[in-house]
């Protein structure tokens, strides 16, 4: 969601309400001269998942709970400011991995390293009321559905650390070359495509961030048919991908399952599948296919070369 931010300057100024976000800051006092000013664009609020959250500095000592927002607080320029990031936060390679979960998260583990900010992407066990009760500010930023979501999230990222000139470049960059991939992608072969997420192998529908990435490229998705395909994450059978025959097979189960054209080839009834008959059965990086922070262009980009790759066959 978008933030809303309260600029010193309007402060200074008297401004009792900022236009159309209805939050109130108070005039300046006569000793305001002597006080210590904030950051510009502090105190901030950001509506993110759990509500409109007030910051009022610059953090400095963030904790990342969720993969994703440590690779965006990474790519628009918080680094420096993050001191922990989960168990699973394994990129950057600098990030300053710890026992932390987002998956079970502890509340006391977490306020022992005294953050000011604390990102994180699941409501697990109530931690963010546990840690909003020790006025430490949480920003719950759910997995998104649809790129602008991603979008948002990278700019309220940039407002709560004060880097949103970076993350707003961020932005741009990823619109404007995930729009040069869609446009220069053939769509006149009408490509269909499985999307597998592991060996069970269960699939993602249109209906997911993922399937709308796909979209994009004008490709028509195999799960869309599936019987269950309701939830968006339908489990398929092996008859079900050999009957329906795609002609790509993108696989987001490389590094967790060591899956590849040779294993599907052993797979009853796969063997014959145009896909891997024609070589045509990519390897994806199974963290990238399943975050939505700035390396989503990463995904559009084998996406876009795959789609070129098979329409120039």
């Amino acid at each position: 969601m978008r933030p809303v931010r309260t600029a010193f300057a309007a402060a200074l100024l008297g401004m009792l309400t900022l236009a159309g976000c209805g939050q109130s800051t108070a005039p300046a006092t006569p000793d305001a001269a002597t006080t210590s000013p904030a950051p510009a664009g502090f105190p901030v609020t950001v509506e993110a998942a759990n509500g409109s959250i007030a910051i009022a500095k610059k953090p400095e000592r963030i904790i990342s709970l969720s993969p994703t927002a440590t690779e965006t607080l990474f790519a628009i320029g918080a680094g420096p400011l993050v001191v922990a990031v989960d168990d699973q936060s394994n990129y950057p390679a600098e990030a300053p991995k710890s026992d932390l979960s987002g998956f079970k998260p502890n509340a006391e583990a977490i306020i022992a390293q005294k953050p000011d900010l604390v990102v994180l992407s699941n409501d697990i066990d109530d931690i963010v009321a546990k840690l909003t009760k020790v006025n430490v500010p949480v920003l719950l930023e759910p997995a998104a559905t649809q790129l602008d979501e991603a979008y948002d999230q990278i700019t309220d990222l940039g407002a709560a650390t004060g880097t949103g000139a970076k993350a707003d470049e961020v932005v741009t960059g990823m619109k404007k070359q995930i729009d040069e991939l869609v446009s220069a992608a053939p769509k006149d072969k009408k490509l269909t495509f499985y999307h597998e997420l592991d060996t069970t192998p269960y699939s993602v529908t249109s209906t997911t961030f993922l399937g709308q990435i796909y979209g994009l490229f004008g490709l028509t998705n195999i799960a869309d048919k599936a019987p269950e395909a309701a939830g968006g994450y339908p489990k398929l059978s092996a008859e079900f991908v050999a009957q329906a025959d795609p002609d790509l097979v993108f696989l987001a189960d490389t590094k967790c399952c060591a899956q590849s054209k040779d294993t599907l080839a052993k797979r009853p009834g796969w063997s014959k599948l145009s896909a891997i008959k024609n070589d045509k059965v990519i390897a994806l990086d199974d963290d990238i296919a399943s975050r939505w922070g700035p390396r989503v262009l990463d995904l559009a980009q084998q996406v876009g070369d795959a789609v070129q790759q098979a329409a120039t066959d």
